[in-house]
């Protein structure tokens, strides 16, 4: 007699994998150009000021004992001093609670701030991940449209109009994942507004905030309100393996996700987290290493769009990369990028078809490309071969 398969969660019934993490399956070959992931220059990682910070971590035995479920505090106290500068205020220490990269900051959020049902407000193409966490949380997902400045505040303004009381809203404010575009500081102060007068949760997600190109992003979101929280996270500017992300929250927000957290995996690693503090702290030596990777990244991007521009003319239209790591664009002429994924593939190029990032179906003409992990040269090719994929 065959035993009798416990039952899964009933939630996991409407839970999809990430498109993005199943097509990087598909393209470790070494003959594929690939644009599909997200990923930082992992040469551009500052393996041997790592290497410095994990010895002087590693001659205290401390490092290895587990540490408190917010954070090593000397870390905290590092990311307090950032986020304080970043916001125009002082931030507590107690509002400083670092976590296993800002997705788990996410995820914890979900648990903390939603209860099933509850309406979540993304936008419109929306970050997978974000995705991911509110959809297992089982909230109930609207979508509002981006443009050129960002969130469409005034798509937000009307939702609300009609009676609908969103619990969260969330954004990515600096350099759209996947729209590549940056909240005007007009949008960020009404985004702001909204949330204040109707008491909702804004999560502003901002993990490549540090990587402007011409000009620094605009004050955080964060900054007009305190029902904002700010995520963020040391994976694109230091390494992804360090896994340290963080956020910054009213205390009683802090202490819950605490409680959670103690429930999911205890605490962070001290050994990585003294590793970021020290890295974090060295403001001279950390200055010159982000202006070396906005350097190289802003020469890629500019690479990629010109090659897009130049090769596709007017079929395709792409945005200006201004910092971050994607660059999203649309076929004008109705090419379905889904259906040309396969034919890309053949040809040598990878890249994530507009319609993963959909909330509610759409963007079948639209895809994003990440420029971070290809050279010029590279970028340029890689462009080539999806026109001979597109003829």
């Amino acid at each position: 007699m065959s035993p009798t398969i416990p039952p899964l969660a009933a939630k996991l019934g409407g839970l999809q994998s990430s498109a993005i993490r199943d097509l990087l399956k598909l393209t470790t070959r070494a003959d594929i150009i690939g644009l599909a992931g997200g990923l930082p220059d992992a040469e551009l990682m500052p393996r041997e000021r790592i290497a410095v910070a994990a010895d002087a971590a590693l001659r205290s035995a401390a490092c290895l004992q587990y540490t408190e479920s917010p954070g090593w505090r000397p870390l905290r106290a590092v990311l307090t001093e950032r986020e304080s500068a970043r916001l125009g205020r002082k931030v507590a220490l107690d509002e400083v609670f670092v976590t296993h990269g800002s997705q788990q900051a996410l995820s914890l959020l979900a648990e903390v701030l939603l209860d099933p049902g509850a309406l979540v407000v993304v936008e419109d193409p929306a970050y997978v991940g974000a995705l991911q966490v509110f959809r297992a949380a089982g909230a109930r997902i609207v979508a509002v449209p981006l443009d050129a400045e960002g969130m469409r505040t005034d798509a937000l303004a009307d939702l609300l109009a009609r009676g609908e009381r969103p619990a969260v809203v969330h954004t990515v404010s600096n350099f759209h994942n996947p729209g590549g575009v940056t909240m005007s500081p007009q949008r960020r102060a009404e985004l702001a507004e909204l949330a204040d007068a109707h008491g909702f949760w804004v999560i502003e997600d901002d993990p490549y905030g540090e990587l402007w190109f011409d000009n620094p992003a605009p004050a955080p979101v964060a900054t007009y309100s305190r029902n904002v929280i700010r995520l963020s996270s040391a994976s694109k500017i230091l390494a992804p393996s360090l896994r340290v992300g963080w956020m910054v929250a009213p205390d009683p927000v802090c202490r819950a996700v605490e409680l959670l957290k103690q429930g999911a995996d205890l605490c962070g690693s001290a050994l990585t987290h003294q590793i970021a503090a020290d890295l974090l702290a060295d403001e001279t030596w950390l200055t010159a290493h982000v202006d070396n990777v906005r350097t190289v990244y802003g020469t890629r991007a500019k690479s990629l769009v010109h090659a897009v521009r130049a090769r596709f003319g007017d079929r395709v239209r792409c945005t200006d990369a201004t910092g971050g790591v994607f660059v999203w664009a649309d076929f004008t002429d109705g090419t379905d990028t889904q259906a040309l994924l396969p034919r890309a593939l053949e040809a040598g190029v990878a890249y994530v078809p507009g319609s993963a990032f959909a909330v509610d179906g759409g963007y079948r003409n639209s895809m994003r490309m990440c420029f971070t992990t290809s050279d010029t040269a590279t970028l340029t090719e890689a462009v080539d071969r999806l026109a001979l994929a597109a003829a």
